[in-house]
């Protein structure tokens, strides 16, 4: 079984040192290395070259984000996890943007490190559930046009609605249950932040779902 090498950043000894006893305990995983600070990190990621390196973010010196960004930049294929006791959606943004692929609270248990590390070690991202809303909130505030929010069937579901279709029709067309449907309406209004029918009608409308 190949281990997953793991770099730990984190300026609090204790806790480099309770994080090396959970990760030790793991028969898919070895701890590569560790660092005090976001330049230690960088330096030591470039020796030990690790898969994964959990990366506190508010540390002396070089912060985490900025230590990620260096990092990213000059080894792509190393994986890295934030660490934050911060659920704020601009910490999140912020080290997301800088190329980190997780996300977790430092209050989270033993078991969602492990399971952070190994999403992220298999190619997935991994946000602790409790900043999953910061993060959907943000983007909904920074994407250029809020129907990227949408998924294709929840675009169908609202074409449909816009073009004065029942939930009863919609789900004859699409072979789904009426439960279904109003389940994508529920979800379109709340992600678009629609109230009413004729609002979702305007916003299809506006983006060329409807003439």
């Amino acid at each position: 079984m190949k281990r997953t090498r793991i770099l730990l950043v984190d300026d609090h000894a204790v806790v480099r040192q309770g994080f090396k006893m959970i990760l030790g305990a793991q028969a898919d995983m070895e701890i590569a290395g560790e660092a005090a600070n976001g330049r230690e990190a960088v330096e030591l990621a470039a020796q030990l070259n690790p898969d994964i390196v959990v990366m506190d973010v508010a540390m002396p010196e070089l912060n985490g984000i900025e230590a990620t960004r260096r990092l990213v930049a000059a080894n792509p294929h190393i994986r890295v996890i934030a660490l934050s006791m911060h659920k704020d959606s601009v910490y999140v943004r912020e080290i997301l943007r800088a190329g980190a692929r997780g996300y977790l609270l430092k209050d989270s248990g033993a078991d969602d490190l492990v399971k952070a590390i190994r999403a992220v070690a298999g190619g997935e991202s991994y946000l602790s559930p409790a900043v999953s809303n910061a993060v959907l909130d943000d983007y909904r505030k920074h994407v250029t046009n809020p129907i990227d929010l949408l998924t294709s069937r929840e675009r169908e579901v609202l074409q449909m609605l816009a073009e004065g279709k029942t939930n009863k029709e919609i789900a004859v067309v699409l072979n789904l249950s009426v439960y279904t449907v109003d389940a994508h309406r529920g979800r379109i209004m709340e992600k678009l932040n629609l109230h009413s029918i004729n609002e979702l009608v305007r916003f299809a409308l506006r983006n060329g779902l409807i003439d």
